[in-house]
């Protein structure tokens, strides 16, 4: 192993799956494979997209023009291990499923990954192989009665924090004659980021419920929904934080969006509450 992927790795694991460096803000995992020749288990960061219940890798190598070693190894042993990081600081590590997508659904999902990352284009544009495409599917760990209470305890806690940030927002917006700048803006663009962190990784715990608690598909489907309808509400939030001239908006007008956006996610949050808690410990919802 290079001392640079030592070093990302020690990092990934010691920081909750987040690093610095090159990779700072990329969506980045760690994959252990068994060597095809040694049967030694390595450990490689890559960087993964959510494909709903699956992540997806990329065997790119930088565009070199031979597969990087992992990808070897799981075309040996498809049994691997993925280490990733989850939204409350931790390290999640479980056992996965590696299938190598073929024909057209590789095509499709590369060219996807193309258009969310150029450098993927860059990539696939200096070599002449294919570019493999690798689902990773988890095996373990979803119907782990332990794991269901910690999401259902997680997801509790950022629900009410969340709650308290956007009622102190709102009494702030109340207060005076708010500016859109300043202290106010910077209060209004660090809970956007914040809840649309939550709702990033919220999606992807749906897709891996929908798995285990079938009978919930409907109740997700929506929960899906009501993210998109709060994102668009975000969406016209911080585009008014972040205007050419934000203190001619009028206060009334962000005070609006601000209620409006309280009223839609009080009503999410109640949604998710009374269908996963009770499904995630196996008791009646008993939040208020």
């Amino acid at each position: 192993m290079s001392a640079f992927n030592q070093q990302v790795i020690e990092e990934f694991r010691g920081n909750g799956g987040r690093v610095g460096g090159m990779f700072e803000g990329a969506d980045l995992l760690l994959l252990t494979t068994r060597g095809a020749r040694s049967g030694r288990e390595h450990t490689t960061p890559v960087v993964y997209v959510r494909d709903g219940a699956r992540l997806l890798v990329f065997a790119s190598n930088g565009g070199a023009p031979r597969h990087p070693a992992w990808f070897h190894n799981v075309r040996a042993e498809p049994r691997v291990t993925v280490e990733l990081g989850t939204p409350d600081g931790t390290v999640d590590r479980f056992e996965a499923e590696a299938v190598a997508a073929e024909g057209v659904e590789r095509d499709r999902l590369y060219a996807e990954q193309a258009r969310r990352d150029p450098a993927f284009a860059a990539y696939q544009a200096g070599t002449t192989r294919p570019i493999p495409v690798v689902a990773l599917r988890r095996t373990t760990g979803i119907a782990d009665p332990s794991r269901h209470a910690a999401i259902a305890a997680h997801l509790v806690k950022v629900h009410d924090e969340l709650r308290a940030e956007l009622a102190a927002l709102r009494r702030h917006a109340r207060t005076g004659t708010p500016r859109l700048e300043g202290e106010l803006a910077r209060h209004c663009l660090a809970f956007c980021g914040a809840l649309h962190t939550h709702h990033t990784g919220e999606d992807g715990v749906f897709d891996l419920l929908q798995e285990q608690f079938p009978h919930l598909a409907e109740e997700l489907e929506r929960m899906r929904e009501e993210h998109r309808t709060v994102a668009r509400t975000l969406t016209t939030l911080e585009a008014l934080l972040t205007s050419d001239t934000p203190s001619d908006t009028p206060p009334d007008r962000l005070r609006a969006e601000l209620d409006r956006l309280a009223d839609d996610l009080e009503a999410h949050f109640a949604r998710e509450e009374a269908a996963l808690l009770p499904a995630l410990t196996g008791a009646r919802a008993t939040r208020a």
